[in-house]
């Protein structure tokens, strides 16, 4: 005879199954990382809605929750595309989770920006600084600077999220590891950086804080300008963003086609459609600069940070970069976390 306990496990388990399946069935198309909070893609979504009638849920992974995710249903896919910074999409492809597919525009994606057989390729791309609620300084200065950070005036008020997970994380630690005079191949002066950095208290979350920042529950956070520039302009906040002085980095994110995706022709057409014109115009819309640059308006391009601040953004090895990042990974959760 079953238990009553086993009994209201195995209904709670049943209900718990039905309540996902129409959700589940109502997906046209699984993109992996795919968060309305980041880079727009709230509206990137609704007008793939409106253009080819695909609905695609929104998704809260990040990067590298959506490269452990591929990995584990490599056998059994269930995404059709994924979405993540180029490190990881890098790795997508040398572990065999993604497959070959040059989308529309492809050649025009500047060589360096994707695989040449499309397993990963640039769709936009975001410059690495100080995104900060003004407000919630409560009358500090906006800090300029990676050497201002350590400062005890910015004590529980700096936050970035974490780089043993998150890309944007492992962007920030490549940008101050190089301003402090490391290189790829010496991750040094940054594990130094951050230890010095752990005594203030800051806060790091694994997921997007986009919200956090508004709040003013996260003062600081080391993230890209189009999220800054979005709290600007489009929600109204007292935010700024700072390319710090010692310099940082530009970094692109990238897409690739699932191995195996259960609906791999509908994959293709999203990814045709986010390399088309209009699905280029919701990332320049969204302060991303868009890999193929013709879709950046001058009226969006009015709204950024001069270009002699831009100056001190420069690109990297992004190849390197991926195949440095699991010991980057190790040291940072052994001597700093």
């Amino acid at each position: 005879m079953i238990s009553r306990t086993l009994k209201s496990l195995v209904f709670a388990t049943v209900v718990s199954l039905s309540a996902g399946l129409p959700a589940a069935q109502a997906a046209d198309a699984i993109c992996y990382n795919c968060p309305p909070q980041w880079a727009d893609w709230a509206t990137q979504l609704k007008t793939i809605k409106d253009n080819l009638g695909l609905d695609i849920p929104h998704d809260n992974k990040n990067s590298g929750q959506t490269l452990s995710q591929l990995l584990a249903e490599k056998d059994n896919p269930v995404a059709d595309v994924a979405y993540y910074g180029v490190s990881f999409g890098i790795q997508a492809g040398e572990k065999g989770v993604v497959e070959a597919y040059k989308p529309a525009n492809f050649d025009e994606i500047p060589e360096g920006l994707k695989d040449p057989e499309g397993r990963w390729f640039t769709i936009h791309s975001g410059t690495l600084g100080f995104f900060v609620n003004v407000d919630a300084l409560e009358g500090k200065p906006v800090p300029q600077s990676w050497a201002d950070l350590l400062k005890s005036d910015y004590k529980g008020m700096v936050g970035y999220l974490d780089p043993s997970s998150a890309f944007v994380g492992y962007a920030g630690a490549v940008a101050v590891n190089r301003a402090m005079g490391g290189t790829l191949q010496d991750f040094g002066p940054g594990i130094e950086y951050f230890k010095k950095l752990a005594a203030n208290d800051p806060i790091v979350p694994k997921q997007t804080a986009y919200a956090r920042v508004l709040s003013g529950e996260i003062p600081i956070l080391l993230d890209y300008d189009f999220n800054a520039y979005r709290a600007k302009y489009k929600d109204a906040a007292n935010v700024a963003f700072v390319i710090p002085t010692e310099g940082t980095v530009v970094v692109p994110y990238v897409m690739s086609l699932v191995k195996g995706a259960p609906h791999a022709e509908r994959g293709k057409q999203v990814l045709d459609f986010i390399m088309s014109d209009e699905g280029q115009a919701v990332w320049a819309n969204a302060f991303l600069r868009p890999v193929r640059a013709s879709a950046m308006s001058a009226e969006a391009a009015a709204k950024f940070l001069p270009d002699a601040d831009y100056a001190r953004a420069q690109p990297v090895d992004y190849a390197a970069m991926a195949a440095v990042q699991d010991g980057f990974k190790e040291r940072y959760l052994s001597e700093v976390r």
